[in-house]
Parts: structure tokens; C-alpha cells; sequence
């Protein structure tokens, strides 16, 4: 395994890079020294990507496919494009457009837009589009629209979009989660209202038990979660559109865990089922105490 060349800490962070494995895979260390040498260690995605290496989410691995030679302390951004006054990138935001004034990326962030005045993404957001004033961006893949006068507060009248989905193989309930990566969801801020209509889809693509693939079923699932002080609740109702095929155990169910919201979703026994779920985000914050 040859070792990397010299490369110092990112302020901030207690790994940098060590070694990269014949396959590309590379092995960070905080400097720690074992009778075996530095201590090897397993970087997570927002430290391989601080370094401007490419983090596989499946694998839990960090690979040299973005290698980037010219880091150092400062880590200077990649290759942003600002147009107006007051904008602000963050440590690490990478491949971001800028088009107005006064806007700010958070930082640890790639591929995002951003069109308008006051709006953010937050930390290690990648591939939001936020348009008008004064929209946060706080989900990966997700397009935000701030409907608010400049003297509103972030976040405080929005429109917010994104997609929920997993894939199932039992009559159990089961959580769907956004962008179909494990244990992802949207956090609802304190003191915040949100209408969601979520568009449901489910097709059956394998499986023995009864029915066919090609099987689908279509829902609206709808209704108002709230954050009263760190404290969800909901309300909720769901109509059956259309569906063809064995579908007569399947359905979504909306619901809300911690300051999450889910998209549970149940299938059926021996049935593999691919679930998308396109959901529409209206959005009060309030900025009191509900």
C-alpha cells in the first residue's frame, strides 16, 4: 500500500489521509502512533470529501477517483462561479453557482445553484437548487423556493421538493428515505408547520408470491406535521389513485420520529417492490414559540 504524500491537517479536522490501496481505496489517520505505526482509520463521507476524494455511500469507502494536489490549511474551493455582491461559499463547497446577492453556502458542499438574494445551504448539502428569497436548503437533491420580503426570517415562507423511496421484499411496514439512502430523512426545524403532498408510486419488479411483475399502485398521501419545541405531531389522509395487478396489501403511510419525517411504506410477502415517493413541501417557520 504506498503512502500518500505529505498532506497536513484541514483546520477543523483530527484525520487527513495516509495511504491509498492498489484498488484506490484510501486509509486516513489522526497521527496517532501504534508499535504498528499511525494508527489507521476509516474516514467518513464528510471528511473524504474535505480532501477532495470521492466517498461511495454503498461501500462505506473513500476512493482517489477526485484526487485534489493542492490542498493546504485554507482548503481553497473548487471551482465556484458567484455573480453578485455579499455572497459567501464555505470551506470545502465545490462546483456551485451563485447568482445574486448576499447569499451564503455553508460549506463540505458540491453541485448546488443557487439563484436569488439571502438564501443558504446548509453543511454538506449536495445538488440543491434554491430560488427567490430568503430559502434554506437544508436536504440533499431537493429544490427549495423562498416565497419571503427581505425583512422575513430564513426559511420562514417556502416551498420545498424532494423524493423519498426504498425498495421492500416483505408484508412488513417499513421506512422509505430521502434520496433512497439508508437512515435519511427530512428534519422538521422547531416552531415549523409544513403541508406535504406526497405523488406514491410502487411497482412490483421480482419476487414468488402471488401477482406479477409489472403489478403497480398509485397514492396521494397528504396532510400537516408541526414542531411544537422539538415535539412532532401529524395529521394525515391518504387516497388511492389507480392500480393494476395483486396490490392489495400495499400502501404508504406518512408519519413522524423524533423531529424526522417518514414515508413508511408496506409491501407484500415475496414481492419485491421499488417505491418513489415525490414529495411537495409547503412550509411556515414561524420564529416563535409554538
Amino acid at each position: 500500500m504506498p503512502i500518500t504524500p505529505t498532506i497536513p491537517f484541514i483546520i477543523g479536522f483530527e484525520v487527513k489521509p495516509l495511504s491509498i490501496s492498489a484498488l484506490g481505496i484510501v486509509t486516513f489517520t489522526d497521527g496517532f502512533i501504534e508499535e504498528t505505526g499511525l494508527r489507521e482509520i476509516t474516514p467518513n463521507q464528510i471528511q473524504c470529501e474535505a480532501y477532495g476524494y470521492t466517498y461511495n455511500i454503498a461501500s462505506g469507502t473513500c476512493s482517489t477517483f477526485r484526487y485534489n494536489t493542492n490542498l493546504n490549511t485554507s482548503f481553497a474551493n473548487i471551482s465556484n462561479t458567484t455573480k453578485g455582491a455579499g455572497n459567501t461559499t464555505g470551506t470545502g463547497t465545490n462546483n456551485t453557482y451563485i447568482m445574486g446577492e448576499n447569499n451564503t453556502v455553508k460549506g463540505f458542499s458540491r453541485n448546488n445553484i443557487i439563484i436569488g438574494s439571502n438564501n443558504e445551504i446548509a453543511n454538506g448539502v449536495n445538488n440543491a437548487n434554491v430560488f427567490g428569497t430568503l430559502g434554506e436548503a437544508t436536504a440533499t437533491n431537493s429544490i427549495v423556493l423562498g416565497g419571503n420580503a427581505g425583512t422575513d426570517n430564513l426559511g420562514e415562507r417556502q416551498s420545498i421538493h424532494l423524493m423519498y423511496g426504498t425498495q421492500t421484499t416483505a408484508g412488513t411496514t417499513t421506512d422509505s428515505y430521502l434520496n433512497n439512502t439508508p437512515d435519511s430523512y427530512l428534519t422538521v426545524p422547531d416552531n415549523t408547520a409544513m403541508y406535504f403532498h406526497a405523488d406514491v408510486l410502487a411497482v412490483r419488479v421480482g419476487g414468488t408470491g402471488t401477482g406479477n411483475a409489472g403489478d403497480f399502485s398509485s397514492w396521494v398521501e397528504r396532510g400537516v406535521i408541526i414542531n411544537k419545541s422539538g415535539t412532532l405531531s401529524i395529521q394525515r389522509e391518504r387516497d388511492t389513485i389507480k392500480s393494476s395487478g395483486t396490490t392489495s396489501n400495499w400502501r404508504p403511510t406518512a408519519s413522524v420520529s423524533g423531529t424526522d419525517f417518514i414515508m413508511d411504506v408496506r409491501g407484500a410477502t415475496d414481492v419485491t417492490i421499488e417505491w418513489a415517493s415525490n414529495i411537495k413541501i409547503t412550509q411556515i417557520k414561524t420564529g416563535v414559540t409554538l
